[in-house]
Order: C-alpha cells, then sequence, then structure tokens
C-alpha cells in the first residue's frame, strides 16, 4: 500500500462553520474528559503504602483497571445514548480523539515526551473522519460524514487509482482545511544506493553545508518578525480578555505566526530539491533534536526548524528516487576527512578545519558534511575512493549458485 495526503482549503456556509466549532468543542471536552479518568487513576496509584496526602488523595477502588482505548470508547458509546451533545458528532471521530489521547501516552513513555495537558478552549484544531463514502470528492465539493457536502478549492487533481481512505478538518488563522489521505494498492519500492554521495552538515551559522563545497546561510524566519510580534503581542495584552478587540488583535498574532511557519516550510522544500538535483545518495546527521532545543541556543534551533528540514528531505529524496539515511553525529567536527585523524575539539570562533597529519584545510562545516558522507558511504558498503576510481555503479549483486 503506498499513501499519500492531499491538503485542500475549504469554503464552509456559515451554518457549517458552527456546526465545525460546536464539533471541536465537544472533541475538546471529550479529550479532556478521557485524560482526567487516566490523570486520576495514576495519581490514585502515586501515594505511599503507609501514609496519605496532608491534603487531598486520590481514591480509586484497588481492582479498578487501569483506562485504556478500548475501555474509554466503550464508556463513550454508552453515553453517547445519553448525552445530546455526543449524539450530534460522528461516532467514529470521537474515537479518533480518543486515539489521539492514546497515542500521547505512547509518546511519553516511548519517546520521553510531557505528560499530556488539558486543551483549553480554542486549542483543539482539527477532527479526522476515518472512513468516507464511495468518491467522497467531487466537482469542487467534499463530502463528510454526519455534515454533509462542504465546498473545496481543489487546487490539484489526484492521480487515477487512488482510494480516499480518510479526512482531517484542520482549523487555521487563515481559514479551514481539509487534509484527504489517499490510498493506492501497489507497493513503492525504497530508493537504493547508486550515483554521486552528498553528506549535510547542518548549524546556526551555515545551516546547510554540504560535501560538495555548498554552503547556506541560515535565514531568521522568526527572528526577524521578532519585533513585528512584540508589538502585536503588547496590543492583545492591553486589550479587555475575551472581547472583540482582544480577539482581533489575537488573530493578527497567529496570522504572524503562520506567515513565519509558511516561509520556513517553503524555502526548506525549495532547499531539499536544490540538494537532490545532482545527487544519488544523501547522508545526515542523527541529531539529538529535543536536546538542542533544551539548551542556550534552543530560540535560534527551532527557528532553524532542523527536523522539519530532515523529514521534507526525506520525502523529497523518495519521490526523486535519492536514498536517505541517517548517520552517527558525534564527532563530525573532530575527524579530519582526508585522513580519518582525531584532531580534537574546536571552538566556536574556530571555522576552518587544519589537520596537523596531513595539512588537509578546508571550511569546518564542509568537513563534518565530508565525515558525514564517509560514515554513510561506510553504512551501504562502499568507500570514498571506490567513488573516486569510478568503480562504483550501484548496488553490489549477490551472485546465486546456478540450480542444479
Amino acid at each position: 500500500m503506498f499513501n499519500l495526503t492531499y491538503e485542500f482549503k475549504l469554503k464552509p456556509t456559515q451554518n457549517q462553520v458552527e456546526i465545525f466549532e460546536e464539533w471541536l468543542e465537544t472533541h475538546r471536552r471529550v479529550y479532556n474528559h478521557a485524560l482526567a479518568e487516566r490523570k486520576d487513576w495514576y495519581k490514585s496509584r502515586s501515594c505511599q503504602v503507609n501514609a496519605c496526602s496532608l491534603v487531598s488523595e486520590y481514591i480509586i477502588r484497588a481492582d479498578a483497571p487501569r483506562p485504556t482505548f478500548a475501555s474509554q470508547c466503550k464508556s463513550l458509546t454508552a453515553a453517547r445514548k445519553e448525552n445530546e451533545y455526543l449524539k450530534r458528532v460522528n461516532a467514529q471521530s470521537l474515537q479518533q480523539t480518543l486515539r489521539r489521547l492514546e497515542k500521547a501516552f505512547v509518546s511519553m513513555w516511548e519517546q520521553n515526551h510531557g505528560f499530556p495537558r488539558f486543551k483549553k478552549r480554542d486549542r483543539m484544531r482539527s477532527f479526522s473522519f476515518p472512513q468516507l463514502g464511495q468518491n467522497p470528492l467531487s466537482n469542487g465539493y467534499v463530502k463528510l460524514p454526519v455534515i454533509g457536502v462542504v465546498k473545496v478549492r481543489q487546487s490539484r487533481d489526484i492521480p487515477d487509482g487512488g482510494v480516499i481512505k480518510q479526512a482531517r478538518v484542520v482549523k487555521r488563522v487563515s481559514g479551514w482545511y481539509v487534509m484527504l489521505t489517499v490510498q493506492w494498492d501497489l507497493s513503492v519500492p525504497s530508493p537504493l544506493p547508486h550515483g554521486e554521495a552528498v553528506g549535510i552538515d547542518v548549524g546556526l551559522t551555515s545551516f546547510v553545508a554540504t560535501s560538495n563545497g555548498l554552503l547556506v546561510k541560515r535565514p531568521r524566519f522568526f527572528v526577524d518578525a521578532l519585533r513585528k510580534l512584540k508589538l502585536l503581542q503588547q496590543r492583545v495584552s492591553r486589550k479587555r480578555i475575551g472581547s472583540n478587540n482582544w480577539k482581533k488583535a489575537h488573530k493578527k498574532v497567529a496570522s504572524l505566526h503562520e506567515y513565519v511557519a509558511n516561509c520556513r516550510k517553503d524555502w526548506h522544500r525549495k532547499l531539499s530539491h536544490q540538494i537532490c538535483n545532482n545527487a544519488g545518495m544523501v547522508f545526515v546527521e542523527d541529531l539529538n533534536l529535543v536536546g538542542l532545543s533544551r539548551g542556550m541556543l534552543g530560540k535560534h534551533c527551532l527557528d532553524a526548524g532542523f527536523g522539519q528540514f530532515f523529514n521534507i528531505l526525506e520525502q523529497t529524496c523518495f519521490k526523486r528516487d535519492v536514498y536517505f539515511q541517517k548517520v552517527d553525529s558525534r564527532k563530525t567536527s573532530q575527524i579530519c576527512p582526508n585522513c580519518g585523524t582525531e584532531t580534537g575539539k574546536k571552538e566556536l570562533s574556530q571555522r576552518i578545519h587544519v589537520c596537523s597529519n596531513c595539512g588537509y584545510t578546508t571550511d569546518r562545516d564542509i568537513a563534518a558534511a565530508q565525515v558525514v558522507r564517509e560514515r554513510g558511504l561506510a553504512a551501504v558498503g562502499h568507500t570514498v575512493k571506490m567513488l573516486a576510481e569510478g568503480k562504483f555503479i550501484g548496488v553490489p549483486v549477490t551472485q546465486e549458485s546456478p540450480a542444479l
């Protein structure tokens, strides 16, 4: 199976906008209620065996099972029979909200994310439909369960043979959008190592440094917008919370944030295509992005968007039949790419790599990118020498013994 997601802008009527807003509020309440059940159960098990808190204590029966996705879906089915607001919303859509909460807890356990938090008003911005009817998108309209037909601006056609499996309605400051997941019944092989290898080193001085000598300066999308953002946020703070003027000022802040995010994503996509133009293999560092975002330069690292760039670059490589792989990022700036000698740590002000063993001299970031390229070639079973001699034409073919 091969899946792609297409995003289109919706043009709902005023009545449909009210339905969307009501559904988002219902999803938010279901999410918070399910989170409260899980949180109370965990707190009731966190007290000491021989002592109780002087303030308060969560008391739940010892044989009460832990709330799970299946048990909460069963409770939701029973609640829909009594609650009028829950009856108005698609049942499968509400189950997807419970599944989102389950994924949040899995991410907390497996990926070291924080404990899920309650969503205040206007913080729930999307809801999804896991199943749609036959041909839900046609003639500039998309048919959603219970809601009905909604006008959509279909900016591009969907290739033939695909089946729309699910839809997600998203609210942004610029309007309402729908994300359609299209599935094709075919198997697309992953790109294999071939052609020229390119190593990439990312940083704050030069956003991208490639092994073939390309240096791209980091654009400061968020930092350049700080002055205007500060002015808009000051206007928000001077308005009475909840008033119409407060909402208008808050919308301007959100519009600026969306503009900055769109500029960053557009630049990342253009840069990823530029890197893939003359490359057959792309190797990047496997960085600890969470650690970088929590460091002293965390704001600048988040402004650069290394994680988003790696995801977009991987998608671009897949579309253009370029092999993509992450390699170990340790000591990439402390090793000479020419002779492999460890040169030791360098100060941040030292931007030129000079090897004391072989005398190789180049830019510090380019040298790190060349080390990344060598590690990537070693991971796929090839060396830089083979590329230089022109002996590499593709993946070595495993020869089998002839059948007897």
